[in-house]
């Protein structure tokens, strides 16, 4: 183990000039990024980025809800991030009679900004390498489940401590390059976000699933909130007395645009990636995993949008849904085919045969590298069958089929004798009628029929009630039990739950048609679940093993954790690219190509509002235009992001605001797996773009006082 912690340490120090790949940890900015980062232009000393001791741009940039970044933009909380990342909560303010989604919505002062349910805002406060605490007292030729306990014991007690160390605080401990390092996160969490400007999804998703992962862009994909606090300026339940946070590090913005070569940097909270996927990884991903998740996905997706045009409830009730559910079923698309025609399955190979002839040669069979590989490979091949069928149960019943959520709602209150919440149902009944909102019988009842149908096709080992209900009861009619099951179902009428809940009986629910169609599908899910467990643990073994491995056969290359949700830097340059021979990018687009875009015939995805239109034809871009008089509106880095870095701040030189990063290119899709320096870009918003929309076509100018300008 000894052997494994050094070797971070000497990790830390090394740096390969030549690349632009990685998603950096904080604390070693000094130690591994700054020299690099000064050679192409920063201005800003390691100390501004992120510091200890006072306040920096770290504490500028929070998590946004469940899967997001934002940024605090102004002295009084006032908060950028995407539209799309937005979106959930101006679907959830939204009604036929006020929809924020088709028309937008811009509060006039702080009086008019709207609460927005549920919705949080994470601040960093504390950042700590703990691997020595969490990892110190792990034998170095410990098994998994060795490991697993140490570790799990470990993360326990510095949780306990340091809870009660940050009173108040939310702490997350998290593990780094498969296990072999632990970082501690201390955050603070507010709970009062208001609402305070969007542009209409004409703007805010401007070339919606055609354009999405696409370049050239021309997104206004932004939304602005602002973070709410008590008299003391901490977090505090929504309350009117509630008084804008008072930020003690916000962002300055810059109108000075960007040129091709321009150092740009993006700080944020990228989800996930898998660089140290093998290649018997990939080729589940390429033969299982996304095969089933694009197929299942498309089949849904096809009836929700079909229902969402035809009928404006509708649309707005699944038009959070429909976004969350589309957006990852093309990255899958894209992900798949860039794997495949970027060679990556035959890299990996290379690598592991590299890795493979190293581990024989310099270390012990003892040590756990020379089997490294083999443990991998088995386990993926036990373990794909089993998640095969687990995803189709995810994907098709409990993702798609709606009625099953209230249904499995209550089965967990039975199961866990939450008693005391139903006896006062008030906050139980709040959570179903913001759900029911968003529900359509109709819609579910079609998607249903169409899920259970090619679960049927598909699965190799079907939900038990198939044979005790579908088969038995409706001669295998897939579309008469569906249609009985939502004729008879109490799940189906919010109001039949209200009453449930204000005389709640478990008995009164045992037999009803969703709830016995839920503990069935529920019952497979966990059998393949605790199935999964062994070969997981010969997996995640392996996974170890191997990335320590890795970082033993070439000490001198920086080495970059996956993403993990966690705070990291990147950084890099803007720059334009050229995805296919004869065709060339350039670094930006303008409000030109928006208005070239416009299609009368897929007004969904292509209208252009009449008030942007009548400012183009004026050419009335006031200060935001570029030297050329056009207005940015989109541009491109080649900064190393990924999903949970939507939202995310991209800074110039200085540090200061020049853009919203908010997708990647669909040629370089497969850049979770394999870094790919030559295509991968971050699309950003430009923020004169953003400026713009408020200031000459939303008319809400009063909010640009608030900004600092550099």
């Amino acid at each position: 183990m000894k052997k494994i912690l050094s070797l971070l340490a000497a990790v830390c120090v090394t740096f390969s000039a030549a690349a632009d790949e990685g998603m950096w940890l904080l604390p070693y900015l000094q130690k591994m990024n700054i020299k690099t980062m000064k050679e192409r232009g920063c201005k800003l000393s390691a100390e501004e980025i992120y510091s200890v001791n006072r306040s920096s741009l770290k504490d500028a940039v929070v998590i946004f809800g469940g899967g997001c970044t934002g940024e605090i933009v102004s002295p009084e909380g006032l908060l950028f991030t995407n539209h799309h990342c937005g979106y959930a909560s101006i679907q959830q303010l939204s009604s036929v009679e006020h929809d924020y989604l088709k028309y937008g919505f811009w509060a006039m002062s702080q009086a008019e900004e709207l609460p927005a349910p549920g919705l949080e805002v994470r601040f960093i406060r504390k950042i700590a390498d703990v691997t020595p605490e969490i990892m110190g007292s792990v034998p170095s030729i410990a098994s998994q489940e060795e490991y697993e306990r140490i570790t799990d014991e470990n993360i326990e007690a510095l949780e306990k401590r340091l809870g009660d160390e940050n009173p108040g605080m939310e702490i997350l401990v998290r593990d780094f390059f498969g296990g072999n390092q632990f970082f501690a996160f201390v955050m603070e969490v507010y709970k009062d976000v208001r609402l305070v400007g969007a542009p209409p999804s004409s703007i805010g998703k401007f070339g919606g699933d055609t354009d999405n992962w696409m370049w050239p862009r021309h997104t206004g994909d932004f939304s602005i909130f602002r973070v709410y606090a008590g008299a003391d300026n901490r977090p505090a339940d929504y309350s009117p007395e509630n008084r804008p946070y008072k930020a003690e590090k916000f962002l300055k913005i810059s109108l000075d645009g960007v040129g091709e070569n321009d150092f740009a940097m993006i700080m944020g909270f990228p989800g996930s990636t898998e660089r140290y996927a093998t290649s018997y990884e990939i080729d589940d991903l390429l033969k299982v995993d996304n095969p089933q998740r694009i197929f299942i996905r498309g089949e849904r997706q096809e009836i929700l949008w079909k229902d969402m045009i035809a009928d404006d409830a509708v649309r707005i009730q699944y038009a959070s849904k429909y976004a969350r559910s589309s957006n990852y079923w093309k990255n899958s698309i894209g992900m798949s085919r860039g794997i495949e025609k970027l060679g990556v399955k035959a890299r990996k190979e290379a690598q592991e045969a590299s890795f493979q002839a190293w581990a024989e040669k310099n270390t012990l069979p003892e040590e756990g590298y020379v089997d490294a590989l083999a443990k991998i490979r088995e386990a993926v091949g036990d373990m794909s069958p089993l998640g095969a069928s687990r995803q189709y149960l995810a994907e098709a019943f409990l993702s798609a089929v709606e009625l099953l959520t209230p249904a499995r709602s209550f089965i967990d209150m039975q199961r866990m004798e939450v008693k005391a919440e139903i006896k006062d149902p008030a906050a139980v009944k709040e959570r179903f009628a913001a759900w029911y909102k968003d529900y359509s019988p109709a819609t579910d009842r079609k998607v249903a029929k169409r899920m259970l149908t090619i679960a049927r096709e598909n699965m190799k080992e079907l939900p038990s009630f198939y044979a005790e209900v579908v088969d038995k009861r409706f001669g295998g009619d897939i579309d008469a039990c569906v249609d009985d099951l939502y004729d008879h179902s109490i799940f189906t009428s919010e109001e039949k739950v209200m009453a449930l809940l204000d005389d709640y009986a478990p008995e009164k629910i045992a037999s009803d048609p969703a709830v016995v169609m839920a503990r069935s599908v529920m019952e497979q899910y966990k059998r393949l679940s605790e199935a999964l467990k062994e070969p997981r643990k010969r997996y995640d073994e392996g996974h170890r093993k191997y990335i320590a491995g890795l970082m033993l056969q070439q000490p001198k290359k920086a080495w970059a954790s996956d993403a993990n949700f966690t705070i990291r830097l990147t950084y890099g340059r803007v720059l334009p690219y050229s995805p296919a021979d004869g065709i060339e990018y350039n670094y930006y687009t303008t409000l030109k190509g928006v208005m070239e875009k416009e299609d009368p015939e897929n007004p969904q995805e292509f209208f252009v509002p009449g008030k942007l239109k009548e400012l183009y034809a004026a050419k009335d871009f006031g200060r935001y235009a570029n030297a050329k008089g056009e207005l940015p509106t989109c541009f491109l880095a080649d900064c190393d992001i990924t999903g949970g870095n939507s939202g995310s701040p991209v800074l110039n030189d200085r540090g200061a605001l020049i853009g919203l990063a908010f997708d990647g290119n669909w040629e370089a899709m497969s850049g979770d797996i394999a870094f790919e320096p030559g295509l991968q870009r971050t699309i950003a918003v430009d923020i004169r773009y953003v400026l713009f929309i408020v200031d000459k076509f939303a008319g809400a100018g009063w909010l640009l006082d608030e900004l600092q300008f550099e």
